[in-house]
Protein backbone atom coordinates (compact mmCIF):
# COMPACT_ATOMS: atom_id res chain seq x y z
CA UNK A 1 0.00 0.00 0.00
CA UNK A 2 3.10 2.80 0.41
CA UNK A 3 4.40 1.89 -2.72
CA UNK A 4 1.38 2.55 -4.16
CA UNK A 5 1.02 5.79 -2.37
CA UNK A 6 4.49 6.53 -3.57
CA UNK A 7 3.64 5.95 -6.93
CA UNK A 8 0.77 7.96 -7.05
CA UNK A 9 2.42 10.80 -5.07
CA UNK A 10 5.64 10.32 -8.08
CA UNK A 11 3.05 10.33 -10.61
CA UNK A 12 1.16 13.50 -9.79
CA UNK A 13 4.68 15.01 -8.99
CA UNK A 14 6.03 14.37 -12.58
CA UNK A 15 2.31 15.57 -14.03
CA UNK A 16 2.58 18.76 -12.29
CA UNK A 17 5.84 19.60 -13.12
CA UNK A 18 5.67 18.72 -17.12
CA UNK A 19 2.77 21.02 -17.32
CA UNK A 20 4.04 23.93 -15.15
CA UNK A 21 7.03 23.52 -17.46
CA UNK A 22 4.49 23.70 -20.87
CA UNK A 23 3.47 26.95 -18.99
CA UNK A 24 6.54 28.63 -18.74
CA UNK A 25 7.75 27.81 -15.51
CA UNK A 26 6.19 28.49 -11.93
CA UNK A 27 6.92 32.26 -11.75
CA UNK A 28 4.82 34.61 -9.85
CA UNK A 29 2.46 35.75 -12.56
CA UNK A 30 1.36 31.99 -13.29
CA UNK A 31 1.29 32.06 -9.41
CA UNK A 32 -1.35 34.43 -9.01
CA UNK A 33 -3.32 33.67 -12.34
CA UNK A 34 -3.94 29.93 -10.63
CA UNK A 35 -4.40 31.28 -7.08
CA UNK A 36 -6.67 33.82 -8.70
CA UNK A 37 -8.25 30.93 -10.91
CA UNK A 38 -8.90 28.81 -7.77
CA UNK A 39 -10.47 31.85 -5.91
CA UNK A 40 -12.88 32.63 -8.97
CA UNK A 41 -14.01 28.99 -9.15
CA UNK A 42 -14.36 28.51 -4.96
CA UNK A 43 -16.66 31.65 -5.34
CA UNK A 44 -18.78 31.27 -8.35
CA UNK A 45 -19.84 27.71 -6.75
CA UNK A 46 -20.28 29.30 -3.36
CA UNK A 47 -22.82 32.17 -5.09
CA UNK A 48 -24.52 28.84 -6.96
CA UNK A 49 -24.67 26.67 -3.59
CA UNK A 50 -24.88 29.10 -0.54
CA UNK A 51 -26.07 32.27 -1.73
CA UNK A 52 -28.40 31.14 -4.35
CA UNK A 53 -27.61 33.98 -6.54
CA UNK A 54 -27.69 32.03 -10.01
CA UNK A 55 -30.10 30.07 -11.92
CA UNK A 56 -27.79 27.43 -13.18
CA UNK A 57 -28.88 24.76 -11.10
CA UNK A 58 -32.09 25.14 -11.78
CA UNK A 59 -32.07 23.72 -14.95
CA UNK A 60 -31.53 20.16 -15.82
CA UNK A 61 -28.52 21.23 -17.82
CA UNK A 62 -27.11 23.34 -15.73
CA UNK A 63 -27.36 20.81 -13.38
CA UNK A 64 -24.72 18.75 -14.96
CA UNK A 65 -22.27 21.67 -16.48
CA UNK A 66 -21.92 23.49 -12.86
CA UNK A 67 -18.72 22.68 -12.01
CA UNK A 68 -17.30 21.42 -15.61
CA UNK A 69 -18.21 24.60 -18.28
CA UNK A 70 -15.69 26.84 -15.55
CA UNK A 71 -13.47 24.11 -15.16
CA UNK A 72 -13.44 23.94 -19.31
CA UNK A 73 -12.58 27.44 -19.34
CA UNK A 74 -10.06 27.57 -16.68
CA UNK A 75 -8.42 24.84 -19.12
CA UNK A 76 -8.62 26.97 -22.01
CA UNK A 77 -7.05 29.67 -20.13
CA UNK A 78 -4.07 27.26 -19.17
CA UNK A 79 -3.81 26.55 -23.20
CA UNK A 80 -3.61 29.96 -24.06
CA UNK A 81 -1.15 30.96 -21.51
CA UNK A 82 0.80 27.77 -23.28
CA UNK A 83 0.40 28.56 -26.57
CA UNK A 84 1.76 32.64 -25.93
CA UNK A 85 5.18 30.72 -24.05
CA UNK A 86 5.64 28.85 -27.68
CA UNK A 87 5.01 31.86 -29.22
CA UNK A 88 7.69 33.55 -26.95
CA UNK A 89 10.13 30.86 -27.64
CA UNK A 90 9.47 30.87 -31.34
CA UNK A 91 10.21 34.74 -31.60
CA UNK A 92 12.75 34.47 -29.42
CA UNK A 93 10.80 37.14 -26.77
CA UNK A 94 9.94 36.99 -23.61
CA UNK A 95 6.75 39.07 -23.11
CA UNK A 96 3.42 37.29 -25.14
CA UNK A 97 3.55 35.05 -22.02
CA UNK A 98 3.64 37.79 -19.58
CA UNK A 99 0.96 39.70 -21.32
CA UNK A 100 -1.48 37.03 -21.85
CA UNK A 101 -1.07 36.13 -17.89
CA UNK A 102 -1.66 39.79 -16.95
CA UNK A 103 -4.79 39.90 -19.20
CA UNK A 104 -6.20 36.74 -17.66
CA UNK A 105 -5.72 37.80 -13.82
CA UNK A 106 -7.34 41.37 -14.77
CA UNK A 107 -10.13 38.60 -16.06
CA UNK A 108 -10.30 36.76 -13.20
CA UNK A 109 -10.09 39.48 -10.39
CA UNK A 110 -13.17 41.30 -12.56
CA UNK A 111 -14.83 37.92 -11.99
CA UNK A 112 -13.74 37.93 -8.18
CA UNK A 113 -15.22 40.99 -7.34
CA UNK A 114 -18.33 40.64 -9.53
CA UNK A 115 -19.22 37.33 -6.89
CA UNK A 116 -18.30 39.19 -3.49
CA UNK A 117 -20.83 41.59 -4.83
CA UNK A 118 -23.09 39.36 -5.40
CA UNK A 119 -22.37 38.04 -2.07
CA UNK A 120 -23.52 41.52 -0.50
CA UNK A 121 -19.74 43.09 -0.05
CA UNK A 122 -19.89 46.58 -0.95
CA UNK A 123 -17.39 47.70 -2.83
CA UNK A 124 -16.38 51.97 -3.72
CA UNK A 125 -18.01 53.55 -6.60
CA UNK A 126 -14.98 53.70 -8.43
CA UNK A 127 -14.23 50.50 -8.42
CA UNK A 128 -17.42 48.76 -9.26
CA UNK A 129 -17.62 51.84 -12.53
CA UNK A 130 -14.15 50.38 -13.37
CA UNK A 131 -15.93 47.44 -13.94
CA UNK A 132 -18.11 48.33 -15.68
CA UNK A 133 -16.20 50.29 -18.24
CA UNK A 134 -14.07 47.36 -18.58
CA UNK A 135 -17.14 44.96 -19.22
CA UNK A 136 -18.59 47.38 -21.93
CA UNK A 137 -15.29 47.84 -23.50
CA UNK A 138 -14.54 43.96 -23.85
CA UNK A 139 -18.44 43.84 -25.28
CA UNK A 140 -17.72 46.25 -27.59
CA UNK A 141 -14.51 44.10 -28.47
CA UNK A 142 -16.28 40.93 -29.08
CA UNK A 143 -18.94 42.53 -31.35
CA UNK A 144 -16.42 43.89 -34.01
Amino acid sequence: MEKLKELISELIGVTGTAIVRSLGGWSADLQTLITFMVIDFVMGLAVIFIFKKSNAIETEAGENNVCFRPLCKKSVMLLIVLIAYRLDLTLQINYIRTTVIIALIVNELISIIEYAGLMGVKFPKVITNAIDILKKKTEEDEEK
